[in-house]
């Protein structure tokens, strides 16, 4: 994410830093490891009306892999089953962009840095 936010002129340490601490909840965050090598975490946010994932980051050596799609199915397949939808927003001019339309989200907005995005089972 850090190469995304230079190229808008908004990485800020202690601002990334302080926005994911405030809001950090052990209980929703699933660590993700590659042998014994830490491969990347991703935040879900269950709620009744929805799921929101709040982050997904894959290492670099990580990606390229399918880590993330195999991720992103199984999150699918539990909010299909809890028959809720899954909404996250990602950086504009990420290259997440790409990954979340490949996995069937759907752009439902803007705000001035990030696209918001939404997948319907």
């Amino acid at each position: 994410m850090r190469p995304s936010l230079e190229a808008l002129g908004r990485f800020d340490p202690q601002r990334v830093r302080r926005r994911f601490l405030d809001s950090f909840d052990p209980a929703e965050t699933t660590i993700l490891l590659q042998g014994d090598q830490l491969a990347g975490f991703f935040v879900l946010r269950r709620r009744p009306e929805e799921h929101y994932l709040d982050h997904l980051y894959l290492a670099a050596q990580a990606r390229g892999l399918g880590l993330g799609r195999r991720v992103m199915e199984e999150l699918q397949e539990e909010a299909r089953a809890a028959g809720v939808p899954i909404r996250l927003m990602a950086l504009k001019g990420s290259p997440a962009n790409r990954f979340y339309r490949a996995c069937g989200f759907e752009p439902v907005g803007e705000e001035p840095f990030d696209i918001l995005y939404r997948w319907q089972p």
